[in-house]
């Protein structure tokens, strides 16, 4: 990260707290010492990838190595207090009742009115193919549209819903739902979804003309969702 910005000054979003907790682990530290560290090399922001489920029974099931829920909150909630942004994450489609992820959102929820350090909500259907997960029953657009729906009314302190065109872009409701939500980052690589036989792309092009079908200007804005002004 010295290297990177450096040479290379941009906003680093990057290691994820199941990755802040390996290096706690690792190297002997505290959550806090490791997201101190973090951030004195460049860290800028961090991702909530890992999520899943927040139900400990879920993730003793599907994602055993990770952090635990509570270990995986307490890792945003540090960062927050530490003055370093999170975006929030929800893979469903795990095995787990409607409840759970209600539960999930409520955690959410919960440690957002405390700290207020998240930027943002992402949620996406668990990609079987491919995977040790082969056995779940692929969830369908019109389940991905009533989980947003009820995100926007549980997380009604999250600032910003995204919407991930990359695992939703095929279906003509998901992509009606693109349109009215944030478009999520421009990508130059993918390689996780993509590993279960999901390769949905799209162009800035598409994103712009997408945008501006539903009646909006399409605007470019960085990781803190500062708008990035247009050269005159």
């Amino acid at each position: 990260m010295r290297y990177i910005k450096r040479h290379h000054p941009i906003h680093i979003h990057g290691f994820s707290p199941s990755e802040v907790d390996f290096f706690a682990g690792r190297f002997g530290m505290s959550i806090e010492e490791v997201i101190r560290e973090l951030m004195a090399a460049g860290l800028d922001s961090i991702p909530g990838g890992g999520g899943e489920i927040l139900v400990q029974e879920i993730r003793d099931r599907v994602a055993k190595k990770k952090a635990g829920a509570d270990r995986w909150l307490e890792v945003m909630e540090t960062a927050h207090g530490l003055g370093l942004k999170t975006s929030v994450t929800m893979m469903y489609g795990l095995g787990e009742t409607l409840a759970d992820r209600v539960e999930h959102l409520f955690r959410v929820r919960e440690v957002q009115a405390k700290s207020g350090g998240f930027t943002a909500f992402i949620c996406w259907p668990l990609q079987p193919e491919h995977t040790e997960l082969a056995h779940f029953e692929k969830t369908d657009a019109v389940t991905y549209l009533r989980t947003q729906a009820i995100a926007r009314i549980v997380l009604d302190n999250v600032p910003n819903i995204q919407a991930s065109w990359v695992t939703m872009a095929e279906d003509r409701p998901g992509r009606a739902h693109v349109r009215r939500q944030r478009l999520r980052s421009l990508m130059m690589e993918e390689n996780v979804v993509s590993a279960a036989g999901t390769t949905w792309r799209m162009t800035l092009p598409e994103m712009q003309r997408l945008i501006a079908d539903a009646g909006y200007v399409p605007r470019q804005r960085r990781q803190d969702y500062s708008v990035i002004e247009e050269a005159a």
